[in-house]
């Protein structure tokens, strides 16, 4: 059986990077992760880091600001694994930088974990943020770095923890506020799911070169399905208020940052089907439901068990 790669991964402290390690020490991979020296006294980032320590994951000091670091922590693994934030996006470039110039990884998994950003109909300011991804993919393959491009499509976390309600907690029990006509398909995963494919890829010959799909057949709902999936469990109709397309455009224009690109985002899956209005192509994508038919993933349906 041949040898787990060594995995780095950047960001992973942040939000998917964490569920990340967590996937990758699970699968057996000698795991690293890249943490800097003054990491600050953040008490959760802290505890997250000592949970890394205890569960074997060797963690590695530097920073993608300071290139010597980076390129030394790559020189030690052979998959490289990026899981940054939004403001850290276009900053990317510092890590294809590095990578080249380390000249030793089999692998290299950007930061992407949403939609397709090829076949996407965004508005701002998702749509700087998507041409961003689109770009920084371009740079992967003209540097001609292997590369998986993991399009995850909606975290169950963001998106079903409330039913997609704005600032709220939990899922609604009385009103309900619906994205567009309700009518769009939209695909969700839970999160440990994400990092769960994207581990399985790194060492997978038909995920080289190619975009891993999590378009999970038991996890495609309209905002209507759902809204009305919850509505049995809780055994009570929601009253239901629509922000059609035209009103939801005025929403983002009239909203700062980041509530202007939440709601572009949202625009983008519940009102133009970016996660599903679209045929995967087999010579550029796998969908990971086929190819990996042993996960067995967290359904919307028991997902939303665990919220009543």
């Amino acid at each position: 059986m041949a040898q787990k790669s060594k995995i780095l991964i950047i960001g992973a402290t942040g939000y998917i990077g964490k569920f990340m390690v967590e996937g990758s020490v699970k699968s057996g991979h000698p795991t690293f992760a890249l943490v800097r020296e003054s990491g600050g006294s953040n008490p959760e980032r802290l505890e997250l880091i000592e949970s890394f320590k205890s569960s074997g994951v060797a963690l590695v000091y530097g920073d993608i600001y300071h290139h010597e670091s980076l390129v030394k922590a790559i020189k030690q693994v052979d998959v490289v694994i990026s899981t940054v934030g939004v403001q850290q996006m276009s900053d990317q470039a510092k890590i294809i930088a590095a990578i080249k110039e380390a000249g030793n990884i089999k692998r290299f998994l950007p930061s992407e974990f949403g939609v397709d950003v090829d076949h996407v109909n965004a508005v701002e300011p998702a749509s700087s943020l998507f041409a961003l991804k689109a770009n920084f993919r371009r740079s992967i393959e003209a540097e001609g770095i292997p590369y998986t491009y993991i399009v995850s499509n909606a975290f169950v976390g963001y998106f079903l923890s409330n039913l997609g309600q704005m600032d709220a907690s939990a899922p609604p029990r009385d009103k309900v506020v619906v994205l567009g006509d309700g009518n769009t398909k939209v695909t969700f995963v839970k999160e440990e799911d994400v990092a769960t494919y994207t581990i399985k890829a790194v060492d997978d010959p038909r995920t080289l070169n190619k975009i891993l799909y999590l378009r999970l057949p038991a996890n495609i709902f309209s905002f209507h399905e759902i809204v009305s999936l919850w509505e049995k469990k809780i055994g009570k109709t929601l009253e239901k208020t629509y922000v059609l397309e035209d009103e939801l455009l005025k929403k983002i224009q009239e909203s700062s940052f980041p509530t202007n690109l939440i709601l572009s985002i949202c625009h983008s899956a519940f009102v133009k089907g970016d996660t599903t209005n679209f045929e995967i192509d087999a010579s550029s994508g796998v969908e990971a439901s086929e190819i990996y038919p042993d996960v067995k993933y967290t359904t919307v349906d028991e997902y939303l068990d665990q919220l009543v």
